[in-house]
């Protein structure tokens, strides 16, 4: 049975100025569950299952409880953190250092003047910048409010439609013979199998893309292959049962940068 308690485990991590009271569920877990099965379920990363239950691998078992805050069932928050710069690691990509840090890959480039998504290893990225999104979101704000709701809506709109294709999906596993687990920018998905990634033809969706892909989730361009060309994508699924579940379909990729 799934129990609702109030859980305070994250509250060290919090900002002193900001009042959180988070409504967690107890799970138990079942044979054949996995990690990234359970986050699916709950809306949550594999990452803050771990955080939440102080695992230090993807490893659970038949019969184990686990706590699980469900994003919704939380206010937002901003994360304290010591450092503002964060030295790139080989394999790093915009959207993962985002992840990690809470932020987006528009912020992580307009705070350390990227025209690009292309990052090199040893470099120093900064990583905090909150004076400059305040700024940022403060400007974007104003502009808002000065526009008349019906204006501001066919901006939307348009906007939108500017930014999301209907695309033929397919999925795939890197739990295959002959399979290496690293994509072509880079990314190990055979130890880091929560993440989202999709192989896209990079002359329409470019390579760091961060895109949110329907019935996938939010997810970055970080792999090609033979075969996926044009509006075609394949989303990475750790699970080769649940990838040829996901068999061939259409799907709306929204880009999000």
């Amino acid at each position: 049975m799934k129990k609702l308690f109030l859980s305070l485990a994250a509250v060290a991590t919090i900002s002193t100025t900001t009042a959180i009271t988070a409504s967690a569920e107890e799970v138990d877990v079942k044979s054949g569950d996995t990690l990234w099965g359970i986050s699916q379920d709950y809306d949550v990363s594999v990452e803050q299952i771990k955080q939440q239950n102080n695992l230090t691998s993807n490893l659970i078992f038949p019969n184990q409880q686990l706590t699980v805050n469900r994003n919704g069932d939380t206010e937002v928050a901003q994360a304290t953190t010591d450092n503002s710069a964060y030295t790139i690691k080989p394999g790093d990509t915009l959207f993962a250092i985002g992840q990690q840090y809470n932020v987006s890959v528009n912020e992580l480039k307009q705070w350390n003047n990227l025209s690009s998504h292309m990052i090199y290893s040893g470099d120093t990225l900064n990583v905090n910048g909150s004076n400059v999104a305040t700024k940022e979101k403060a400007s974007v704000a104003s502009t808002q409010s000065a526009q008349p709701k019906t204006q501001e809506k066919q901006v939307q709109t348009q906007q939108q439609e500017q930014k999301t294709i209907t695309m033929e999906s397919t999925a795939y596993t890197a739990n295959c013979v002959g399979c290496s687990g690293i994509t072509k920018t880079g990314i190990n998905l055979l130890e880091n199998p929560d993440r989202k990634v999709i192989a896209v033809d990079p002359n329409v969706i470019p390579l760091g893309t961060e895109v949110y892909v329907e019935g996938y989730g939010k997810a970055v361009a970080g792999d090609i292959g033979g075969d996926i060309q044009g509006n075609r994508i394949d989303v990475f699924i750790p699970s080769q049962s649940e990838a040829l579940n996901w068999g061939r379909k259409s799907v709306d990729v929204t880009i999000l940068d």
